[in-house]
C-alpha cells in the first residue's frame, strides 16, 4: 500500500508585532532561545536552515540536520525542509499582523509530508510537537523562560512548584472539594470520589477535529490527605489506544500558614506528548494559588 501525503496546519496568536516575530523565526540566536539547542540559518534560496541537538525532535547531530531554505518572503514567510522520522518534509511559517488587535501577530504554520511516516499516532505527534514549540515561542516573546524538553529523554516530565499562603489542608480542600474545584479549574460536571480508584473528573470537554470529547483526569491513583493526590491523565483527544500520562500534586508545609505545591506531570509515552501542557499548568497553578489565598483570607 502506498503511503498517502500528510499535511498539518496550525494557527497561533503571538504576543509581538510581525517584525519581531519574523526575527524570532529566522535568526540563529532567537531560534536557540526557544526552539533548538543549536541553529544555523542562511536566508537565501537553498541556504541552510538547520536545527539540531537535544531540543530538536529526533535529537539530530549537526551532520544530520540537513534543512534548507525553499522560499523566503522577508517579514512575511519562510519555507524550509526538515527530515522527520526518515521522511523529507517542508515547513512554512507565515505571519501577518493580527486582524483585530494591535501589537499581535498571527502565525500560520503548515507542515507537509509527501508520505506519512510510519510512526504510531503520527498526526497527534506533529500536533503536540507544534503546540509545544508555539507555546515556547509565545513565552519567549513575552520575556518568559521557555520550557526545554530533551527529545532524547526516556522519562520526560513537567515539574513546577509554587508557594501558597495557606495551610496544606486548605490547599488539599481546593484540590478535592467539588465546589472549591469549580472556583479555579473545574466546570459544573465535576465528580470527586475521594478514594484510591475513585472517580475524579473536572467536567472538561474539548473538541479536536470538530467533535467534543471528555478530557482531563478520570481516576485517583494515589491519595494521602493533605499531602499527595495522584490521578491518571488520558489522551486529551479521546483516543483510548494512546497511553495515559499521570498528574501528581505534592503538598509540603512550610509553616502553619504556608505550603509548597509541586505539580508533576509525567509518564508521557514520548517527549512530544508534553504538548502545550506546561503553559496550561503554569496558569492553573496561579489560579489555584489565588483561589486558596482568597478563600483563606475570607475565613480569617
Amino acid at each position: 500500500m502506498t503511503a498517502l501525503p500528510f499535511e498539518y496546519t496550525h494557527t497561533h496568536t503571538l504576543p509581538a508585532p510581525p517584525d519581531r516575530v519574523f526575527a524570532a523565526l529566522t535568526t540563529p540566536a532567537s531560534l536557540q532561545a526557544w526552539l533548538a539547542e543549536h541553529a544555523e540559518v542562511d536566508l537565501t534560496a537553498g541556504g541552510t536552515f538547520a536545527c539540531w541537538g537535544r531540543y530538536t525532535y529526533g535529537t539530530p547531530t549537526r551532520a544530520e540536520a540537513t534543512g534548507r531554505v525553499v522560499r523566503v518572503m522577508p517579514g512575511e514567510a519562510i519555507t524550509f525542509t526538515w527530515i522527520v522520522d526518515g521522511v523529507d518534509s517542508d515547513v512554512t511559517w507565515q505571519i501577518a499582523a493580527h486582524a483585530t488587535k494591535d501589537g499581535l501577530t498571527t502565525l500560520t504554520l503548515t507542515h507537509r509530508f509527501p508520505r506519512r511516516p510510519e510512526v504510531a499516532h503520527f498526526p497527534a505527534l506533529v500536533d503536540d510537537l507544534w503546540h509545544f514549540q508555539c507555546g515556547n515561542l509565545a513565552a519567549w516573546l513575552k520575556g518568559e523562560a521557555p520550557v526545554r524538553v530533551d527529545f532524547g529523554d526516556t522519562a520526560p516530565e513537567i515539574r513546577f512548584a509554587i508557594e501558597i499562603a495557606a495551610p496544606a489542608e486548605r490547599v488539599f480542600h481546593a484540590l478535592t472539594d467539588p465546589d472549591a474545584l469549580k472556583r479555579w479549574i473545574a466546570v459544573s460536571a465535576v465528580k470527586v470520589d475521594l478514594r484510591v480508584g475513585g472517580r475524579y473528573e473536572w467536567g472538561w470537554m474539548i473538541g479536536p477535529d470538530g467533535h467534543q470529547v471528555p478530557t482531563g483526569p478520570t481516576t485517583i491513583l494515589e491519595l494521602v490527605p493533605n499531602e499527595r493526590l495522584v490521578t491518571d491523565w488520558p489522551d486529551w483527544r479521546g483516543d483510548p489506544t494512546h497511553p495515559k500520562s499521570r498528574v501528581s500534586w505534592h503538598l509540603e508545609p512550610l509553616g502553619p500558614e504556608r505550603t509548597r505545591v509541586t505539580l508533576v506531570h509525567d509518564h508521557f509515552w514520548r517527549p512530544a506528548d508534553v504538548s502545550d501542557y506546561p503553559f496550561g499548568w503554569m496558569g492553573f497553578l496561579e489560579g489555584l494559588r489565588k483561589a486558596v489565598e482568597a478563600d483563606t483570607g475570607a475565613r480569617a
